[in-house]
């Protein structure tokens, strides 16, 4: 009897693999070419190119992130700053250049530089500084970027961000934004000393006339602490800062 049920099972199996020969006749699937091979994408996205209005010092302010690679690992270039539009060319703007690697489906590790320049305040500032940081969901689809920094000249900081968008309408988003930077130590030179140095708080609504080009408006708060508010009174700066923002945000 079990001769007979073996026999029958090697029939079975043989008529599979006669069908499976049929469907592919190019030899062992194993041994085909991937159907779906790496590919490399690119993205630029300004999610900010806006002009704030603050009391007596109005600026064009701009937060643009692109990357190229595929869905594992790419190239990322972050840049963000601000430049006086009251009649003083001084502003500070933020460049870095980083490899990210996925760790899980919504988190990515990222390491690079970030170059640092202020200017306008006599004479012009700059640093480097090696980045760690992560990007990813949080529960509520929240997007998270911490990130730690730590400079040529040995100063260490951190930055959060958290941003969380809100289809209002089909066309209306509201977009929200988090921000809190600290420092492990001084660097007077850029207006950062140690312990939680500044908060910024957001609000944006947008209207996407085409997903790729969204005019907006927004309010953002900005309050420095600690020792860091300490240095702004020092050199004659607001510790608290209301602006109004109007902008638009496109990709391609």
């Amino acid at each position: 009897m079990s001769r007979w049920v073996c026999a029958a099972l090697a029939a079975a199996w043989l008529v599979g693999a006669r069908e499976v020969a049929a469907q592919h006749p190019h030899g062992n699937p194993a041994d085909w070419p991937d159907p779906h091979p790496a590919e490399s994408f690119g993205l630029l996205v300004f999610d900010q190119l806006e002009h704030t209005a603050r009391a007596g010092d109005d600026a064009l302010t701009w937060d643009v992130e692109g990357w190229l690679g595929g869905d594992s690992e790419r190239w990322l270039l972050k840049s963000e700053g601000e430049r006086s539009s009251a009649g003083r060319s001084e502003g500070e703007a933020e460049l870095q250049l980083l490899w990210s690697r996925s760790l899980t489906s919504f988190w990515d590790l990222q390491l690079g530089l970030r170059q640092d320049v202020l200017f306008g305040r006599g004479a012009d500032q700059e640093r480097t500084s090696l980045v760690l940081g992560l990007e990813g969901l949080a529960p509520q689809w929240i997007h998270v970027e911490p990130a730690l920094f730590v400079s040529d000249e040995g100063d260490t900081s951190v930055r959060v961000e958290a941003t969380h968008e809100l289809f209002v309408t089909q066309r209306w988003v509201a977009q929200s934004r988090v921000e809190l930077e600290g420092a492990f130590s001084n660097a007077s030179e850029f207006g950062v000393r140690s312990g939680l140095g500044r908060v910024e708080l957001g609000l944006r609504l947008r209207y996407e006339a085409r997903r790729e080009l969204a005019p907006y408006f927004g309010v953002t708060w900005t309050h420095a602490l600690g020792h860091s508010a300490d240095l702004a009174r020092r050199l004659g700066d607001d510790t608290h800062e209301l602006a109004i923002a109007t902008g638009v945000r496109f990709w391609f």
